[in-house]
């Protein structure tokens, strides 16, 4: 009878030990209270509480998403946008931040998704639709600033704020699209105009190159034809001084020789005696050369 005394003891002590065993988690923290009043705040890990008489509540530390849920908002030009957004915020871990965000107040989660829609509506309803799509950076922080400011004795931390869309009526949404297409359209037009009138003024210059190469070739040209006339006229001032017409009829000999023409020699002209001396250098041999009298009429 003694053992089975002890033996149920034993176990009523056992069951009564495991019964106030609590692990809490990296990810938790805890609050025991004690008959219905806070006791003591449980860290990461192996807790003890008495069985029937405390009660551990273990709180969820890391952070979370609420959604604020889509809404209509009407901007200041009088149009109705859909707006939704997104809040990420964790309670801080240290003891009086989370009795704050269990005893200051009521279903945090739920007051969070009320506070940033009014929060919403008053930011929004004072932009127009269009100053609203450009400037959500602005929204965000000021809906930030603003939850920050109301949730400080909430023990919650506002990691950041995310809107998802700002969404106008269907028919100024195509109004939109339509300005959006002009716009688009306009700048394509004008970029092609711009590319026609620099491939044009391109054009217009490779003309020009083209005419200045053809000019200066030509002014080349003459300067070549320039400086051969000089180079034969100093020659025939050297070699041929006084006798610039006899000059000219050699010359013209010359070519005539080459197209193996018949050339009729005055008698007893200079003509002859050039033609003489020239003989080694000019094939006059191959040529035939008739001699006439000299017209006496003619000056010489």
């Amino acid at each position: 009878m003694d053992n089975a005394i002890v033996l149920t003891i034993v176990l009523i002590v056992v069951f009564f030990f495991f019964s106030g065993i609590r692990i809490i988690r990296p990810t938790s923290r805890g609050l025991v209270e004690r008959l219905g009043k806070y006791y003591r705040f449980a860290n990461a890990g192996f807790n003890w509480i008495i069985p029937f008489i405390d009660n551990m509540y273990k709180i969820n530390i890391t952070e979370k998403m609420i959604n604020a849920e889509p809404q209509e908002i009407i901007t200041n030009d009088n149009l109705n946008a859909r707006v939704d957004a997104q809040v990420y915020f964790k309670i801080k871990p240290d003891e009086q931040s989370v009795k704050n965000s269990q005893y200051n107040v009521n279903s945090i989660e739920y007051q969070i998704v009320n506070l940033a829609r009014t929060t919403l509506r008053n930011i929004i309803g004072t932009m127009t639709l269009k100053s609203a799509n450009s400037e959500r950076g602005k929204i965000n922080k000021e809906l930030h600033g603003t939850l920050l400011v109301e949730t400080a004795n909430w023990g919650i931390e506002i990691v950041r704020t995310e809107l998802k869309e700002i969404d106008p009526p269907k028919d100024v949404q195509e109004t939109m699209n339509k300005i959006v297409k002009a716009e688009n359209e306009k700048i394509a037009a004008i970029d092609f105009a711009t590319a026609t009138e620099t491939r044009a003024d391109g054009e217009k210059r490779a003309e020009i190159r083209k005419a200045e190469g053809i000019k200066q070739a030509a002014i080349l040209r003459a300067e070549g034809e320039a400086q051969a006339i000089q180079l034969v006229n100093e020659a025939a001032e050297k070699f041929f001084i006084g006798n610039a017409q006899l000059l000219r009829r050699i010359q013209a000999l010359e070519t005539s020789l080459k197209e193996n023409a018949k050339i009729v020699v005055p008698i007893g002209s200079d003509l002859v005696n050039v033609l003489g001396e020239m003989a080694g250098i000019i094939p006059i041999k191959q040529k035939t050369v008739v001699q006439a009298p000299i017209d006496t009429t003619q000056p010489k």
